[in-house]
């Protein structure tokens, strides 16, 4: 992470329970009903096998609740309380064994979690997590996982910023919230310490209102 700029202070937790708490579910960009190709990819392939799974930044809780639907073990964890009461409510309304957990994984990992999972992913929350707070998040993700434990993170790429009709690293979003925008060396420099990288790749992924550029990093716990 050389180079990059701690950049502003910013209350992530109280600017996703405003999100989660005064917005419409169906208007929050990043809340979609439907599983993410990637993620169903792995998934369809055996590629990653039912098992324990965390869902980092699991939101509403609908990819959660999709995974536990196909015979994982799922426990969702995410920084808004808001954000979490709205998963407790779609897995029971869908009748689906779920656990959420209301924590900020740049400060700890919960105890009763370390070591606990096989399976992690994060999908559009690492452009949440600005370079001050990032190498403790993937050491945090990595005391989550058992030892080879499979780990898929996606977050807008450097060249995302025209999406938001900007340049640069930082971009303000229409809902108000700030986002760090990556480059491929930087995700690599961030988890090669504590990670195989199995795929890092730019690629394109759908959003509620077109397409995004991205950043695909598939990877496995080192020992």
């Amino acid at each position: 992470m050389s180079g990059a700029s701690p950049g502003p202070s910013v209350d992530i937790k109280a600017q996703m329970d405003r999100v989660y708490g005064t917005i419409a579910p169906d208007a929050i960009p990043w809340n979609k009903e439907d599983p993410p190709a990637m993620l169903v990819e792995l998934v369809e392939t055996g590629t990653v096998a039912p098992c324990d799974a965390i869902d980092l930044g699991c939101g509403a809780g609908n990819y959660a609740v999709w995974l536990a639907s196909r015979g994982f073990c799922v426990t969702g964890v995410d920084v808004s309380a808001n954000a979490v009461g709205m998963a407790v409510r779609l897995a029971e309304a869908r009748r689906v064994s779920c656990c959420f957990v209301q924590a900020d994984l740049t400060a700890a990992v919960p105890d009763d979690l370390a070591g606990a999972f096989d399976f992690a992913y994060d999908w559009e929350v690492l452009h949440h997590v600005f370079p001050v707070d990032r190498a403790r998040y993937a050491a945090n993700v990595r005391r989550l996982l058992r030892p080879g434990g499979r780990y898929l993170s996606v977050c807008f790429a450097e060249a995302d910023a025209r999406t938001f009709g900007g340049e640069g690293k930082w971009c303000s979003t229409p809902l108000g919230t700030l986002l760090y925008l990556s480059s491929e060396q930087e995700i690599a420099g961030l988890f090669e310490p504590l990670f195989s990288l199995d795929e890092l790749r730019t690629v394109e992924i759908a959003g509620r209102h077109g397409t995004h550029v991205a950043i695909k990093a598939l990877m496995t716990r080192r020992a």
